[in-house]
């Protein structure tokens, strides 16, 4: 390959992730975006040379990165950017240095998630919902998200032909296209039903659609339509900016609150690793002391 300067390289590179590698859309706009920042940044600095970008230079602009208060997930998915941009020049030799060759990625805090209590689910389930399509669905996404612990993309793909009523199951799927069989019971299972027997009917009309969850024009509810739905169902009893990945983790922190087995949550959930979930154990210490309180033989002894 001709010699290039870094901005010519970075464009050779989206141009191999977008043709050769295959990357979505969304991918290589976040890395040239990255990575014209990235370059940017080295030409204020005076270089333009992919030979003359040295690891200390790298490492500065990382650490540049986080000092204006760039999102871990954003810092980590950059590095990545530079990181894969360096390898791709150094592969194609359009440059002899390979200042990341073993650069790590930034390690991300861990973040515990956003729950509301058992008390507040109350709340949000037990309002009164229309008694329209529209409300029969409402209620029920509301229930799944915090009765089953889907994320808002599983509920959206969720197929009628993987709703088995009978059985009080759901086959869902997750990342990765991963299938888990999920239990939906309870005041789940009721307002599901209920939904599936008086709403959506009246929602798909004569168009016909696999998804379990319908708009008013009877296509596939989409993610923005289902976060705006349960953000306004909590507007309404004084939660504010409820996400569904809020009832999500308000699922597993009730769940493991109420004696639940940590792998069996991890199962309902869908995680890969189990040190995804074990950070739900994290979430509410006090529920740990009363635990200990209520168990320990001597725990109050001496008290």
């Amino acid at each position: 390959m001709a010699a290039l300067d870094l901005p010519q390289a970075r464009d050779e590179y989206l141009g191999y992730l977008a043709v050769e590698r295959g990357s979505s859309d969304n991918t290589v706009a976040a890395y040239g975006r990255d990575l014209s920042r990235y370059v940017g940044w080295l030409a204020e600095r005076g270089v333009t040379d992919p030979d003359d970008v040295t690891r200390g230079l790298v490492e500065e602009h990382v650490a540049a990165l986080v000092e204006v208060g760039l999102a871990p997930a954003s810092v980590e998915r950059a590095v990545s950017a530079v990181k894969g941009f360096h390898r791709f020049m150094a592969s194609e030799g359009v440059s002899s240095a390979f200042p990341t060759s073993d650069l790590p990625l930034p390690a991300k805090p861990a973040r515990l998630p956003d729950v509301i209590s058992v008390d507040d689910a109350a709340r949000l389930l037990d309002q009164p919902f229309p008694r329209t399509p529209s409300g029969l669905r409402d209620r029920a996404i509301l229930e799944v998200l915090y009765g089953c612990g889907l994320r808002a993309s599983e509920l959206c793909g969720l197929d009628v032909r993987a709703v088995l009523l009978d059985e009080g199951l759901l086959r869902v799927f997750g990342k990765g296209e991963k299938e888990r069989v999920v239990p939906v019971l309870g005041t789940a299972y009721d307002a599901l039903a209920a939904y599936m027997e008086q709403g959506r009917g009246a929602l798909a009309g004569r168009r016909p659609c696999e998804a379990v969850f319908l708009n008013v024009r009877g296509g596939r509810l989409s993610r923005q339509s289902v976060h705006s739905i349960v953000e306004k169902y909590g507007r309404v009893v004084g939660i504010r900016g409820l996400h569904p990945h809020t009832l999500r983790h308000s699922f597993a922190t009730h769940l493991l609150e109420g004696g639940a087995d940590l792998r069996a949550v991890q199962e309902l959930l869908g995680h890969a690793n189990i040190a995804t979930t074990q950070l739900y154990t994290h979430v509410d210490r006090s529920h740990i002391r009363r635990v200990y309180l209520a168990a320990h033989p001597r725990a109050h002894v001496g008290s």
